[in-house]
């Protein structure tokens, strides 16, 4: 009788066990990532809200820069260039325009808004279960 005793304390905990302990383990892991996640998204939204505000203040800066400028130029240059003055000021919009359009391209290839940390750990994850 003793030693069927000290044979079962030998061979551990068993198959129930084990598999609870492998589950707890595998939630615990669940909600560490979680976590994770939501300290990740929090920065990304800020980051996102500081782009849009920065996006709106510059475009509203613009338009003002914009007409008096337009309007500026005009009033000096119709007398000697006409309707030509028209073309070289759209010519110069749309240039702009573009510049404008390469730097917030610039702003979101930054990788400000990916969540890095994330989406190592959960390659990490996957690569260690396979």
């Amino acid at each position: 009788m003793e030693q069927r005793q000290t044979h079962s304390a030998e061979t551990g905990p068993g198959l129930i066990a084990g598999l609870a302990g492998l589950a707890k383990n595998g939630f615990a892991l669940l909600v560490s990532r979680i976590e994770l996640a939501s300290l990740e998204l929090g920065e990304v939204r800020n980051n996102i809200a500081r782009l849009l505000l920065v996006g709106v203040l510059g475009i509203v800066a613009l338009w003002f820069a914009l007409g008096c400028w337009t309007a500026l130029i005009i009033v000096l240059a119709w007398d000697a260039m006409g309707w030509k003055i028209l073309l070289i000021v759209a010519a110069a919009y749309s240039l702009l325009a573009l510049g404008i359009l390469l730097y917030a391209r610039s702003m979101l290839d930054g990788d400000q808004l990916s969540m890095p940390a994330t989406l190592n750990e959960l390659r990490n994850d996957r690569d260690a279960l396979l």
